[in-house]
């Protein structure tokens, strides 16, 4: 293992974690202080020294960024001249608006450095080939930032972006990579691709998969029903990441497949409740981050939205950070239905356990009482009373409600799911009249 891409502070005792931390927050602050007027405005007008911010422990005292944050002030969050801008990258817009971002050539190196070092948590070494089965263009980061890394470890990268799944075995079967980074929810699409063409998917070169945008184990860390359908067809190993355009950093779970690891030195994460107090470990919390050597556009106590557990046990791989759990939901996706509150995802679970059940999109409404209400549109082999009701039996077994259902026909679902201009399939449309955001 390339001993540059296995950090040695990732492997020292969690104190001294904390007190390079601690060091490296005071260097975060007085840059904030000097170039962001966003956050020179935020410390001066809540009256904070930043001199006196000494540890990750004081942060407390800063109030949080968020999105919205983003949204309205977004140029003012800019700490360099537009002649220092190497690359503008804007957020997906699943919140809400896209928010831009500005990348320096210092922040170019630092995303690689992030996906260099990831890709090695995942197993990785300069002999892979990866295949991308990501976008590249339209202002994303993911496609350019696995580029850079690959590229950084001295690995080999095919670009084949997104879809197409006779282009991608194509590919496979041309230049033989041995990994892949996709959406897992493909995966099963170019699955299904090879078994209608005579395909033998498992004797590919295909033996591992770095999986982003979709979580792939349940809270004990075992796969997920998503998980376990991509490994009960094609056994080959499957790595869950975490990351978004915000943090510039990415938690991705090394060989032991017990959660993303996070990187120290890129960044500091604190797990929040609704009144933004820090939460123990076991419960769950909202993601909260400082990024750490950003210069375009750093983050302090940015809240992510994204609520998730997070584990401080070592992981046997050697690694003695803080390990992320999946991603239960997102915060302004959270669901009251009936008495009973939900995350999209655990619907997501049982409609991708139902054999039968080809393809689906989740939409949230405000009802004429004024709660909310849940539409699944969906499409299945053969429709009928005994499937509605088997699929009503599915939710009310695992969530004790069960929703609205509305079959049609696939290419209809394939029509809702890629709205245009978007970069990834959306699964859930938020039609609630508090939000009115769509999201996936």
């Amino acid at each position: 293992m390339n001993k540059l891409f296995f950090p040695a502070i990732e492997q020292k005792p969690l104190e001294e974690i904390a007190a390079y931390q601690d060091h490296r927050l005071r260097e975060a602050l007085n840059y904030a202080w000097q170039n962001s007027p966003f956050y020179r405005n935020l410390f001066s007008s809540n009256h904070i020294d930043v001199d006196r911010i000494r540890s990750v422990s004081d942060l407390r005292r800063i109030p949080v960024t968020k999105k919205e944050d983003l949204q309205k002030y977004n140029r003012d969050f800019l700490c360099v001249p537009a002649d220092r801008i190497i690359d503008y990258i804007t957020t997906s817009g699943t919140l809400g608006d896209p928010v831009t971002f500005a990348m320096t050539d210092k922040d170019l190196d630092r995303l690689a450095y992030n996906e260099a070092i990831s890709f090695t948590c995942a197993g990785g070494s300069a002999s892979d080939i990866y295949q991308l089965m990501t976008t590249i263009d339209r202002r994303f980061m993911a496609g350019l930032a696995y580029f850079l890394g690959i590229r950084m470890l001295g690995a080999s990268v095919v670009r084949v972006g997104n879809g197409i799944p006779e282009l991608q075995w194509d590919t496979i079967g041309r230049i033989k990579p041995n990994a892949i980074v996709t959406v897992p929810s493909f995966i099963l699409k170019i699955i299904d691709y090879a078994e209608q063409h005579g395909i033998d998917y498992r004797s590919s070169s295909i033996k591992s998969a770095i999986c982003i945008g979709e979580p792939l184990r349940k809270k004990d860390l075992s796969l997920n029903t998503l998980g376990k359908k991509i490994f009960d067809k094609w056994p080959i190993k499957l790595y869950s990441t975490y990351a978004s355009t915000e943090m510039g950093t990415s938690f991705t779970e090394c060989t032991e497949g017990c959660g993303g690891h996070h990187h120290p030195e890129l960044i500091i994460v604190e797990f929040l409740n609704d009144l933004d107090q820090p939460v123990k470990e076991g419960e769950l919390g909202e993601v909260t981050i400082t990024t750490l050597g950003v210069e375009g556009m750093p983050l302090i106590r940015f809240k992510t939205g994204d609520v998730c557990h997070h584990y401080k046990d070592p992981c046997s791989c050697g690694r003695t950070t803080m390990r992320l759990g999946p991603v239960i939901g997102r915060k302004n996706q959270m669901i009251k239905y009936k008495g009973t509150t939900l995350f999209p995802p655990a619907l997501y679970d049982i409609l991708d356990n139902i054999e039968y059940v080809t393809n689906y999109i989740v939409e949230v409404y405000t009802n004429q009482i004024g709660t909310d209400e849940i539409l699944i549109h969906l499409s299945c082999k053969g429709i009928g009373e005994e499937k509605e009701k088997d699929i009503k039996d599915h939710f009310r077994a695992k969530l004790r409600v069960a929703p609205l259902l509305s079959f049609e026909p696939e290419a209809q679902i394939l029509k809702m799911q890629s709205p245009e201009m978007s970069r990834k399939p959306v699964k859930f449309m938020d039609n609630r009249e508090k939000n009115g955001n769509v999201s996936n």
